[in-house]
C-alpha cells in the first residue's frame, strides 16, 4: 500500500539539472536515505566547461553513493582517491568525519561531449559511525549481481535484496535495486524491511491500481506487499532499509548532532578540511545562512 508520492524538485546547477526527491517535508529519509538526486538526463555539448564541474566541497557524516546510467563522471578525493564513474559501476564514498571531494565531467565526455544520467543518493551513518574515518570504495558493474525473470533485469547495487548480496560493504541494513522492466514486467518490493521506496527513472509504471512516471518516488506502508508493474519499458530504482533515527541536514553535513554541524561549518570555513590531493586550486565556499528578519519598531 502506498503511503506517500514524492516529485522531484527541479533545479538547474548551472548547465545541468538535478530532480532532487529527498530530503522531502514530509519525509526526510526512507530507511537510511536521506538525499536522493537524479541527475539529467542531459546532453552536455563538446568542450564542457568546466562551470558544469561539481568543485571541491565537503560532507560528513554520510556516504555518497554514485550510479550512472550514462556518461562519465570522475570523482577526485581528500583521501588521495581518484576514480572514473561509469554506467553500471557503484562509487561509496564514505565521508565520516570528514571528506571534501569533487565530481567533474574529464576524460572524453570532456572534448567530445555525450549524455549524463544518473543518481546521486546519501546514506547517513549509524550514530557510533557517523566520525569513521573516511572510505572511499568503487566496484565496476561485474562486481554487482544481476538477476531477472521474464520482462525483468535487475542490479543489486548495495545492500540485501532477492536473496542476493554483493561486495559493496554498508554500514546498516538496506537494500538499492536498479531495474529495468520491459512492458508487463512485474517486481516486487523486498518485504524484510520496515521502510520502502521506488523511484521511476523512466517510462511508466502501475502501482495499487494506479499509474506513475518519470520523476515520481512511491513511498510504501511498511506493513504491505507492494508489485511494480510496467506499463511501458521503464526503468526503476528500489531502496529502503532500516531507519537511523532523526537527523540534522545542511547543505552537505548530515548529523545526529546541531552542535557537529555547527563545528563542520567552522571547519570549512576556516580552512581546517583538507581538499582533494589532485584538485585543490578552488572550491565551493560555504553558502551564506539567511540574515534574520530585523525587529519592529517600537
Amino acid at each position: 500500500m502506498l503511503d506517500l508520492v514524492i516529485a522531484a524538485r527541479h533545479k538547474d546547477l548551472g548547465g545541468f539539472e538535478v530532480g532532487r526527491v529527498l530530503p522531502f517535508m514530509r519525509r526526510r529519509m526512507v530507511g537510511p536515505v536521506i538525499f536522493f538526486d537524479h541527475m539529467g538526463p542531459v546532453d552536455l555539448p563538446p568542450h564542457v566547461p568546466r562551470t558544469t564541474d561539481l568543485r571541491p566541497h565537503p560532507h560528513i557524516g554520510l556516504s555518497t553513493v554514485t550510479y550512472l546510467f550514462n556518461g562519465e563522471i570522475m570523482q577526485r578525493g581528500s583521501t588521495g582517491a581518484q576514480q572514473a564513474i561509469r554506467p553500471g559501476a557503484v562509487n561509496w564514498m564514505t565521508a565520516g568525519s570528514c571528506i571534501s571531494y569533487s565530481e567533474r565531467f574529464d576524460g572524453p565526455i570532456r572534448q567530445s561531449g555525450g549524455r549524463v544520467h544518473g543518481i546521486q543518493a546519501w546514506v547517513a551513518l549509524p550514530d557510533a559511525q557517523e566520525e569513521t574515518e573516511p572510505d572511499f570504495i568503487h566496484h565496476g558493474a561485474e562486481d554487482l549481481p544481476v538477476f531477472g525473470e521474464a520482462g525483468v533485469s535487475a542490479r543489486l547495487i548495495a545492500g540485501r535484496a532477492f536473496g542476493l548480496t554483493n561486495p559493496v560493504r554498508t554500514q546498516s541494513p538496506l537494500f538499492y535495486v536498479h531495474a529495468e522492466l520491459q512492458p508487463g514486467g512485474r517486481i516486487g518490493i523486498p518485504s524484510e524491511y520496515p521502510e520502502r521506496a521506488a523511484y521511476v527513472v523512466a517510462g511508466r509504471v502501475e502501482a495499487d491500481g494506479r499509474d506513475y512516471g518519470p520523476g515520481q518516488m512511491l513511498v510504501f506502508a511498511g506493513r504491505s506487499d507492494p508489485v511494480l508493474t510496467a506499463l511501458k519499458a521503464s526503468t526503476v530504482m528500489l531502496l529502503g532499509g532500516e531507519p537511523l533515527g532523526p537527523r540534522h541536514i545542511w547543505w552537505n553535513f548530515v548529523s545526529s548532532r546541531q552542535d557537529r554541524i555547527e563545528q563542520a561549518k567552522a571547519d570549512w570555513q576556516s580552512g581546517r578540511i583538507h581538499l582533494p590531493l589532485n584538485d585543490d586550486q578552488e572550491f565551493i565556499p560555504l553558502p551564506e545562512e539567511p540574515r534574520p528578519a530585523p525587529e519592529p519598531m517600537s
